[in-house]
């Protein structure tokens, strides 16, 4: 050992002996789960205290760097992302806006943290944080009158974001009542606010997505219990404000304006992609581009985005990017299902499975993906498996 690695190790001694990285650590990351919910700024801060616990464990202890499988299509993607902004017309803007890619790095901090027992208490912790917020936006709307003018978004900033989230906690909640073990009686208590929540924010792509979550489930579990969603269904229209079954039974409805841009939507990407099929037109210049590639189909001047993941990813970061991304999620859903079959904490599994599910049938038709909140609570959550797996570090260490 060299003069400066022994000074390193006699001054450390006590940080690397004690417990106290690794518990500022894990309560660091509880802490996203929970704050996402309610303040971007609060999880950021608390992701950035996980990641300076994380490197101080990695120098101090020597570890390596371990993540999921997944992890590393979503390391390409990133890189892709940063050659799409350097042949983007405003490459600055471009670049700043590829700081959210540093949200990848929940995944191996979910990894490294939440292991064993301690996935089941974060989704605890979730589905605990989102009926609160469920709660607020059901208030929001009966209480306070929001309306489709004007949403409810429970406690975060936009509505999409609050619809996005509740989604993938009722996609949560629903699995551990049908494959959990514990907490069972708590999930049951908390569905029902958890969608009506999800109806009250007038979103449709959410309500796709939590329908699709809820089949998969069905299917893992019971065939036979595909004969709730129509009973649901039933029940939703009997009881739901004429507003909102008006604004659901709409998504059939191709003369919907709504409707009729999001396919418009759709031409636009292409001809984006069809002009720049390698690297795309750069991340975050969609919206200002836009009116170049728009055709006389398009109901709005300007889109911020084009309300459909794989297309913003292929318009914005090239078709290699979308073959990476798309490389992603195949494998998750085969590693998910993998898990799944093993048998043990099966819960976890097919909570991971209907995020995915919801996430990808409510990406058809709004870029999810870019959305920073929902982005983190989806990769927590089909992280939580593959920790789940790994020994406690408290075993690791007797």
């Amino acid at each position: 050992m060299s003069n400066a690695q022994a000074a390193v190790s006699e001054a450390l001694p006590e940080v690397g002996s004690s417990p106290r990285l690794e518990q500022a650590g894990l309560l660091a990351v509880f802490g996203v789960a929970a704050a996402l919910q309610f303040s971007i700024a609060i999880a950021q801060s608390l992701l950035a205290v996980a990641i300076a616990c994380w490197i101080a464990l990695l120098v101090v202890r020597r570890e390596r760097i371990e993540v999921p499988r997944f992890f590393w299509p979503l390391a390409l993607y990133a890189a892709a992302t940063l050659v799409s902004a350097a042949f983007s017309p405003q490459p600055w803007v471009s670049v700043i806006d590829s700081r959210q890619l540093l949200l990848f790095l929940i995944v191996p901090l979910v990894f490294r943290f939440i292991r064993g027992e301690r996935a089941s208490t974060a989704i605890t912790v979730i589905v605990t944080a989102g009926a609160i917020s469920a709660a607020y936006g059901i208030f929001q709307y009966g209480i306070l009158h929001y309306d489709i003018n004007h949403r409810a978004r429970g406690t975060l900033g936009h509505y999409m974001t609050f619809s996005g989230l509740v989604m993938i906690v009722l996609g949560l909640a629903l699995a551990r009542l049908l494959f959990g073990r514990r907490d069972r009686l708590w999930a049951a208590l908390v569905m029902p606010a958890l969608a009506v929540a999800v109806s009250v924010t007038f979103t449709r792509n959410t309500v796709v997505g939590a329908c699709v979550a809820a089949a998969l489930l069905f299917s893992l579990k019971d065939f036979r219990l595909f004969a709730v969603l129509p009973i649901a269904a039933a029940v939703f229209v009997a009881v739901a404000p004429a507003e909102l079954t008006a604004r659901f039974t709409s998504i059939a409805n191709l003369q919907d304006p709504t409707n009729r841009d999001r396919v418009a939507m759709l031409r636009e990407g292409a001809r984006m992609v069809q002009a720049h099929p390698l690297v795309g037109v750069g991340p975050n210049m969609v919206e200002p581009l836009y009116a170049d590639y728009r055709g006389p189909d398009a109901v709005e001047p300007i889109n911020p985005h084009l309300h459909n993941v794989p297309m913003q990813i292929a318009a914005e970061r090239g078709l290699p990017a979308l073959a990476i991304w798309l490389g992603f999620v195949a494998i998750v859903l085969i590693d998910l299902v993998r898990v799944f079959r093993r048998g043990g904490d099966q819960m976890l599994a097919a909570a991971a499975l209907a995020a995915m599910a919801s996430a990808l049938a409510a990406g058809l038709f709004e870029y999810n993906f870019g959305d920073s909140e929902f982005l983190m609570m989806l990769l927590l959550v089909i992280t939580l498996p593959f920790g789940a797996a790994r020994p406690s570090t408290a075993a690791l260490r007797s």
